[in-house]
Formats: structure tokens, sequence, C-alpha cells
């Protein structure tokens, strides 16, 4: 029986009275209060999760930036100091190794946050590329992250830091010197709200978090589990990793495309994409609602006219929309916004219909 690695703060969320569970290689906080009232939580005021179980990596060096440039389907250039990018691996078959967000820190030094389940493997496979020059190392040990999200969330912060975030730009962030050392604070999110994520060394976890918790209780600030985390980035209409996409994926299917600069004339895989924009695509992943009764859930099957089109990956119950919403592969021919499709529930054909993503799109000017 494998045993689940722990985030740092596990005995803490545990006398929080955490209902705790499996989140791949990790047990995590589920929900500490319901995952109904933690989703409306982060909705309309501000939710804490802990998220230290993501990777981090560092790549530096003389030749960090052109080395990246030659390993990410991005153009580096879009970076400078203080920008982040979310970006992709890919294999030279052009699937989906991972997804990721690179952080310049400077000319020469470079942060990547890759998702959990994929630490080892994304630190494999890029290893397998690098120069001499540059120098890659896994930090995931020593480094804890927070998510601090929701429409409260900048006046918390700056409550907090003592800093004025309102000229953070979207993936963009700051390096603060703080009592809780020097902390990376990112105007970056999963959960289609505004939001900040913040990383530290592992060291200052307890009381960062606990300094956190104290300032946002006024405004309304809640922690937040796993369970409300999975049901916000699907309103979003943001991926999870080893569902919406794997290794087999490309980013056309996974309607990523926008992550891929194919203006540039090297990164592995590319050539997957390339054809696949010319000839398009044999499937796309859609987004769809349930006309009738049901919630759809990771592999149900898709279908239509007695055919199987494919699968579901990810599906739930929607708090905000108060509708049954998911996301799953179809051929490109069926991939049309109205199209009438059904999900296999129990046995049971239930009707849904292809619809635009995100579902649900944050209000605006939330975050001057």
């Amino acid at each position: 029986m494998t045993t689940l690695k722990r985030l740092p703060l596990h005995e803490l969320h545990v006398k929080a009275s955490a209902h705790l569970g499996a989140f791949g290689e990790w047990e995590v906080p589920l929900y500490f209060s319901t995952i109904l009232d933690e989703h409306e939580s982060v909705r309309t005021c501000a939710g804490l999760f802990d998220i230290s179980h993501m990777g981090e990596f560092f790549v530096s060096g003389r030749d960090a930036k052109s080395f990246l440039n030659f390993l990410l389907p991005r153009r580096m250039e879009r970076l400078q100091d203080g920008r982040a990018l979310y970006t992709l691996l890919l294999n030279e078959e052009g699937g989906i190794v991972d997804d990721l967000i690179v952080y310049q820190l400077n000319p020469e030094k470079f942060l990547l946050i890759v998702n959990a389940a994929n630490i080892n493997k994304d630190f494999n496979w890029v290893r397998r590329y690098v120069p001499t020059a540059v120098e890659f190392e896994n930090a995931s040990d020593r480094l804890c992250l927070f998510a601090l999200q929701g429409p409260r969330s900048r006046e918390i912060g700056e409550a907090l830091f003592r800093c004025d975030f309102r000229s953070l730009r979207y993936y963009h962030f700051l390096v603060l010197a703080t009592p809780w050392g020097e902390l990376l604070v990112s105007r970056t999110g999963y959960t289609g709200e505004d939001g900040l994520e913040i990383m530290a060394d592992v060291t200052a976890a307890t009381a960062l978090w606990g300094a956190m918790i104290v300032a946002g209780k006024p405004k309304g600030l809640k922690p937040i589990g796993f369970g409300a985390r999975d049901t916000l980035r699907l309103e979003a209409g943001m991926l999870l990793y080893g569902q919406d996409m794997d290794d087999s994926t490309s980013p056309l299917e996974a309607g990523v495309e926008w992550a891929v600069d194919l203006e540039k004339s090297h990164f592995p895989g590319r050539e997957r994409s390339v054809r696949e924009k010319k000839e398009r695509a044999t499937r796309r992943l859609v987004g769809f609602e349930m006309i009738e009764r049901g919630i759809p859930r990771h592999g149900f099957s898709i279908e239509k006219d007695k055919q199987t089109l494919g699968q579901v990956t990810s599906g739930s119950f929607s708090p905000t929309l108060k509708k049954n919403i998911g996301l799953g592969y179809v051929p490109s021919a069926e991939a049309k916004a109205g199209n009438e499709i059904e999900i296999m529930i129990r046995n049971q054909k239930v009707k849904a219909r292809i619809c635009p993503t995100p579902f649900y799109k944050k209000q605006p000017n939330q975050y001057r």
C-alpha cells in the first residue's frame, strides 16, 4: 500500500477539522466546511488554498533563457523581469507532458511551477535537454505555495504585506521582503477569480498561513479545500492535467493552441502542431451543459445517434451557475456550440448540449 505524501501544513489542517482525502499521490484537505460554502466564498469574497503540493524548478545560467526558448513552445522574448507566462512541455510526438508557468526572476534565472503529479516526470524530461551552461534545480521540497483568491483578495494581501497591488498586472509578480522572509507574490490563480499566489520558504509556512488567516478573517476569508478548487477551475474552463489532457493529447485537441507559438522554428513536438493547424485535429475538447438531470463524471461515455463520440474528462454541478457542466473530447466535426449529445449516466442516456467555455467569467473591474 502506497503512503500518501503530506503537505507541510498537514497537522495544522487536521487541527482545523479539514476533511482529508487523496489527490493523486497527496493527502490533502478536500474541504473545511462544505464544498458549496467554500466555492461561494471564493466567488463572493476570498479564500485561501494550500497548494504546496505543486512543484518548483529553478533554471539558471547565462544560457537559461535560450535553453527555455528551445525547450518550450512559447517565445521566451515575451518574458521580462517580473513577468510570468503560461506554457506547455511537449514530447517529440507533440503530446502534452505537462502545463506550467514560467517566471523570469532575472535574465539568467527562471522559476518553473509544475503540476504535483508530474514533478519527477517533468524533472527527468527537462534534464535530458539541459546544456552544460545551465543549472537545473528541483526546489519543490523547500518551498510552500498558497493561493489567495476572490474579489477581496487584493485588499487582504495589501493589508498583510503592506504593498499596493493595484498596478500588479495579470501574470506579473513581485519579490517582497517580509517578516516571513522573501516572498514571490504573483497575480495568478486557478479559480477564475482575481487573486494572488504566494511562494515562500517552507520554514515560514505555518507562520505565513496563520498571518493570512488572521488578516483576512475580518474580510470574510476562509480556508478552502481541493473540492472547491476543482469546481471553481471547471467553471472557469481551466484544464486539469491527467484528466483533461495527457501525454497523448495535442495542444490543438485540448484547446490550448494559443499557448504554442508556431512562428518559432523549433521546439519538441512542433511538427504535430503544424500539421494539425493545417489539417485540423481529429478531436477537440468541448464544454457542455446538461439539458436533463444528471451529473457528468470523468470517464463517462459521450454518445450521439447510437455511436460513442468520446469520454467526459471533467464534470460537476456548478454551484455558481446552478447547472451540471462538463468537459470532454468529441470528433472535430461534432465540436459545435449548440450540438446536442448524450452522456451515459448509470446506463441511461442523458441529454446535454455543447456550449462555449469558460462557463463562468468573473465580474469586470474587480481588480484595479
